[in-house]
């Protein structure tokens, strides 16, 4: 069973393994290195080549590699990091459950480190919500479709470009393992970045001095710490335009706006001196929201709606090409960054730094 919770760390089961053992990891980091090791090396090649590179030999190593990982991961406390660590572990797993199902030689037993789609319906709750249709074929229940598809960029996982029946969006079998991918995914990165406790952090500082210059060299935090109102999505710059304003914004469209500022960096005092100007403005709710939203005084840090929630709510207006073809804001926020030049964004990150310094000084 060691060998199953190895290869699949995401497992409850494989949690409650480790939990049950009595596994201290302050202990584990400051006396066993070949777990740190491994660690480390799951966190930079999931920086660098979007897996967890080659598992470890010895399945306790690696499965207490993993949330090792996860500590590493909060220390560095970037939310680029946090994102491509939580696609390259599901990257691997769906290398390994793929591999799983095509495997029909060997004979499911306790020993076996694989996983069936049983197992993995189980693991999310989905028995009731996906249903074989057909050889090959499955349905899926709409309201659980669109959260695992929220993500999924290719044109072609927008729920208009599905033929929806019954509640039901039909998906082959190849589909069926990428919207379980997005479920690992989407569990491994709940809860991340934590709070680490200075027990097990004081031996880990030298690992994260190390993550911290694979992403400097790399370049990747600047999908996450470059503001750029210009190149928002429409919808995001609708609501933010209306805030400016002082409008009042529904619920829903505060949500929206709120969780699309925090996931590209903004901090909870710039977001509330935003909506300080809106005539329904009042601070402490509005610094209680955004701080519940950011995770920062709760366990989950919200993402934005994807477009098929800003449109069921009446919040996506004046469409584009590039809205056609992505089915979330923070996916057309970050193809619109990656698409601008360095030094635009430099002018644009000159212009924001001369008006802050401006503000600051009653210029």
């Amino acid at each position: 069973m060691q060998r199953l919770h190895a290869r699949y760390p995401f497992l409850e089961a494989a949690r409650e393994t480790v939990a049950t053992e009595a596994v201290d990891l302050a202990t584990v980091v400051e006396r066993e290195g070949a777990v740190v090791d491994r660690a480390r090396q799951r966190v930079i090649t999931a920086i660098e080549d979007g897996t967890t590179g080659e598992p470890h030999r010895d399945h306790r190593v690696e499965l207490l590699s993993y949330p090792v990982a996860r500590v590493l991961v909060s220390m560095v406390d970037e939310r680029v990091l946090v994102r491509r660590y939580a696609r390259a572990e599901a990257a691997t797993a769906y290398e390994r459950f793929v591999d799983d199902l095509a495997d029909t030689t060997e004979l499911k037993s306790v020993e076996t480190a694989g996983l069936d789609l049983e197992d993995l319906f189980a693991e999310f709750d989905l028995e009731g919500a996906i249903r074989e249709a057909s050889d090959g074929e499955y349905r899926i229940a709409v309201g659980t479709y669109l959260p695992l598809a929220a993500d999924l960029w290719d044109d072609g996982w927008r729920l208009v470009n599905r033929p929806l029946a019954r509640g039901e969006v039909p998906v082959d079998e190849d589909e069926l393992l990428e919207l379980l991918r997005e479920a690992i995914r989407d569990r491994i990165e709940d809860g991340l970045p934590f709070e680490v406790p200075e027990a097990i952090a004081v031996g880990l500082e030298d690992d994260v001095t190390e993550i911290r210059d694979v992403l400097a060299e790399l370049d990747l935090t600047r999908e996450i710490d470059t503001v750029v109102p210009d190149l928002f999505p429409p919808c995001m710059k609708s609501l933010l335009d209306q805030i400016q304003k002082g409008e009042h914004l529904p619920h829903h469209s505060r949500f929206a706006i709120t969780a699309f500022l925090a996931s590209i960096g903004m901090n909870t005092d710039e977001i509330v001196d935003l909506y300080r100007v809106n005539s329904s403005f009042g601070e402490e709710m509005t610094r209680y929201q955004t701080d519940h939203i950011r995770g920062d005084t709760s366990p989950t840090e919200y993402s934005p709606p994807s477009c098929a929630t800003m449109q069921s709510y009446g919040d996506c207006v004046n469409k584009d090409d590039l809205c056609e073809r992505i089915p979330h804001p923070m996916a057309y926020y970050e193809q619109r960054i990656d698409d601008a030049e360095d030094d635009e964004l430099e002018d644009w990150r000159k212009t924001e730094t001369e008006t802050d310094e401006a503000e600051s000084t009653g210029d």
